[in-house]
């Protein structure tokens, strides 16, 4: 018996080596082969993806999971392309544009009556807070048909769920750069722990919504006002349409917030300090919103203004249109974009991709590149989008890529533009803005989209003689 050990002992010894030779071997050769025929791009990431070299499709939604669920933004397949065809009916119709567009209007006259008294006052004013106030009322009146008033600031919960929602914002893109989020998850400890308190707080919140809904639906007895409830915000409209899953609604919903709330009021805040580094354009689109609007009357306060932007003025505001395209160029919301590849693939420059790697492209990067936009990529030039009669002139959205490109872009780009300019107009129509610090620079702060970190202060004058309300 130890003859038939030792024996076996000595063949362990000779040919496992021999494989482990053989092995390797085999393995270099098809390695250097590949390598040969097949050219690829550095790996980029955490230490971790540096180690395992791809990332599978899972990857991007187990990191937005807690915040966005199954919304549209973190899934693929059947469940995508249900959303996205929901919810591009929904983008189209006009009722939905006409309600949003008054929303967008009032809550635009409740921060130009804060600026009115900020300009009576000669007060300085954080602008970026402002909008990201203003802009989360719009979407929740939109999403879910109930006023957060979060600009002024009346209702404890919604300042509650506002800022919890964007705490769990910034702590979920964290994930993206943090190895052990997984382990802090598991043990509820560090970032992943406040993480889950912030959860706990729009969730909370969310379905108590969601309900109250469904109970108003139930409820409503009259065809008529069923109907007309229907008619006005997204979550009525969906469960109109038989979602009645609250976990599945609170996905979808989400994601009509985080898209609706931080990219406005982003490319707002952006677009007012670019006009403040920019006098001779913040003039100019004041002049063609005057213009446009054909106002010939004494303006005593905003809102008598916001009666003469109507759709007809906003179409003709094509130099508007350019310089808040410029600020998205320069500025887009969404700095970067990874996409998970379905199959192996190679890229245009000849690059070779594997199916499970995710390869990310960089929106704010590309619009600052000078071989893409000429020697003066860095420059804010509105004109660049404007054709030799002054109307604006859209890019290749594979060259402009901010509203992303093929299957995915943007359901919400028109709806975005609409609010952005019922915003722009209204303000730049009655008053000028400068900052209250010509030499501070405002810098990013790490999140899913490009926000400010910090106040971005402004002084704020009156045009056209307003005064206050």
């Amino acid at each position: 018996m130890r003859f038939y050990m030792d024996f076996l002992s000595i063949l362990i010894i000779i040919f496992v080596p021999i494989f482990l030779l053989v092995f390797f071997y085999t393995y270099n050769q098809r390695q250097t082969y590949e390598r040969k025929t097949k050219k690829y791009h550095p790996v980029c990431g955490t230490v971790f993806n540096l180690l395992v070299h791809f990332n599978k499709g899972t990857y991007t939604h187990n990191i937005l999971e807690d915040l966005l669920g199954h919304g549209i933004f973190t899934i693929d397949g059947d469940k995508w392309r249900e959303q996205r065809k929901v919810s591009s009916h929904e983008f189209s119709t006009n009722v939905l544009r006409n309600f949003s567009s008054v929303i967008f209007k009032n809550n635009t006259i409740k921060l130009g009556n804060i600026l009115s008294e900020a300009a009576n006052n000669n007060q300085i004013i954080d602008i970026y807070d402002l909008f990201m106030k203003a802009t989360i009322d719009s979407i929740f009146k939109v999403a879910f048909g109930i006023d957060l008033d979060n600009i002024c600031g009346s209702s404890e919960e919604g300042v509650r769920f506002s800022r919890a929602f964007d705490d769990a914002n910034t702590l979920t893109s964290r994930r993206f750069v943090d190895i052990l989020w997984k382990i802090k998850k598991y043990f509820n400890i560090g970032s992943e722990a406040e993480l889950k308190k912030n959860m706990k707080v729009v969730n909370e919140f969310v379905y108590d919504l969601i309900r109250i809904k469904i109970e108003q639906m139930d409820k409503t007895n009259n065809e008529f006002s069923k109907t007309q409830l229907i008619k006005e915000d997204i979550l009525s409209r969906f469960l109109q349409m038989k979602y009645e899953d609250p976990k599945y609604l609170r996905d979808i919903i989400l994601s009509y917030v985080l898209a609706g709330k931080d990219p406005i009021g982003i490319t707002m805040s952006w677009f007012i300090y670019l006009l403040c580094k920019h006098p001779e354009v913040q003039d100019k689109v004041a002049r063609e919103i005057k213009e446009a609007t054909n106002v010939k009357e004494e303006i005593t306060n905003v809102a008598e203004f916001a009666a003469y932007v109507t759709e007809g003025a906003l179409k003709k505001m094509q130099y508007l249109h350019a310089a808040l395209t410029e600020t998205i160029r320069l500025y887009p919301a969404l700095p970067m974009d990874p996409k998970i590849c379905f199959s192996d693939d190679v890229l245009p420059d000849g690059y070779n991709v594997k199916k499970g790697d995710m390869v990310s492209y960089l929106p704010y990067a590309m619009g600052r590149m000078k071989f893409i936009w000429g020697e003066d990529a860095h420059e804010y030039n509105p004109k660049r989008w404007l054709d030799e009669n002054g109307y604006f002139h859209p890019e290749n959205p594979f060259k402009f890529t901010a509203f992303q490109a093929g299957p995915r872009t943007c359901l919400g780009r028109d709806f975005a533009y609409m609010q952005i300019k019922i915003f722009s107009s209204i303000l730049l129509g009655c008053f000028m803005f400068k900052l209250s610090d010509v030499n501070k620079v405002p810098r990013y702060r790490m999140s899913i989209n490009l926000h400010i970190d910090g106040p971005l202060e402004i002084l704020v004058y009156n045009r056209f003689g307003l005064k206050n309300r």
